[in-house]
């Protein structure tokens, strides 16, 4: 028996594919009990809805479509040949949802979930390593995406969704992000091994107004720190070189094209001197920093707890 349709309750062919999508995806899976029982009774059962809202579901399905996708016997139904080609692609859409229902409850599970974790560049060689592996001391099955960037691309990776949490300098002030001083590191100035000023052991930045610095890019949080002390100082660096990581930065200097603010080293490079700075809070300080109005899953919830107990201690001395 060919089902009749009329011509006004189908969607015409320009209509915008989002509207189609939300139109059918929630009878997606109605459709898929009746298609596979051929018959409504048995499939009402199966999917516990009512037996006369399931038939008027595949009613206004076949409308929205305007294919005939069941040939109907009485109470039994059977595909049509447009029927199966439409069930062989919704069975894969509600495998595909099945699938990603899976992978997001699992990265949600307290105990062996997924924490998108970013972090300065800085930090990967020694600090992060430290603080993960003291984590997984009480949580060993927790999961971590990893993300190495410099402070600003990070934050927005953070209001895109792809970071749960971050740490980054300076501490950010701005809508719609919540941020927590944890800690702070002291900076240097750096100077090549035969440097005029390398047998000093302090100084004053004003000092070296007159020397070539090399920096890190604009963008980037140390940078601006480094300008910011700079002006504090009275002088802006003269810059023959902008680089994306410190320790590259330090082998610049060592190779004397200039001078440079940069944070402690991992380990001790040689061809370097390093100078404490006086007369003014030549510091960086680093934070933890989240979406305002994202709520966390149990894994995130422990790891940001576990961070923000760390306040003070947060870097090697």
């Amino acid at each position: 028996m060919v089902h009749q349709h009329s011509s006004q309750s189908r969607l015409s062919p320009s209509s915008d594919t989002e509207d189609m999508v939300m139109l059918l995806a929630p009878r997606l899976a109605h459709f898929a009990g009746v298609a596979r029982t051929e018959h409504v009774t048995r499939a009402a059962q199966e999917l516990q809805v009512p037996q006369s809202t399931l038939s008027r579901a595949m009613v206004r399905l076949e409308q929205d479509l305007g294919v005939d996708l069941f040939a109907r016997h009485g109470r039994t139904l059977s595909l049509t040949p447009a029927g199966r080609t439409f069930l062989g692609s919704v069975e894969r859409a509600l495998a595909e949802i099945g699938r990603a229902a899976e992978e997001v409850r699992a990265d949600a599970d307290p105990a062996t979930g997924k924490v998108a974790f970013g972090f300065l560049h800085t930090m990967g060689a020694e600090t992060v390593p430290g603080l993960l592996q003291a984590f997984r001391t009480d949580h060993p099955r927790i999961r971590f995406s990893l993300v190495q960037n410099y402070g600003e691309a990070m934050l927005e990776k953070l209001r895109a969704g792809e970071l749960d949490l971050c740490l980054t300098s300076p501490v950010p002030d701005a809508p719609g992000l919540v941020a927590r001083r944890l800690d702070e590191q002291k900076l240097r100035l750096v100077v090549p091994a035969d440097h005029r000023l390398a047998g000093r052991r302090r100084i004053r930045l004003a000092e070296a107004a007159e020397e070539t610095f090399v920096t890190l890019e604009p963008g980037y949080g140390l940078r601006r720190i480094t300008d910011h002390l700079c002006e504090e100082a009275g002088f802006r660096p003269r810059t023959a070189f902008e680089g994306e990581e410190t320790e590259t930065l330090r082998g610049l200097v060592a190779a004397g094209l200039g001078v440079a603010l940069l944070p402690p080293p991992t380990v001790p490079r040689p061809g370097v001197v390093e100078l404490t700075i006086t007369g003014q809070r030549a510091v960086r300080e680093i934070g933890v920093a989240w979406l305002e109005d994202r709520p966390d899953t149990p894994p995130v919830a422990a790891f940001k707890r576990f961070l923000l107990s760390r306040r003070g201690s947060l870097l090697p001395d």
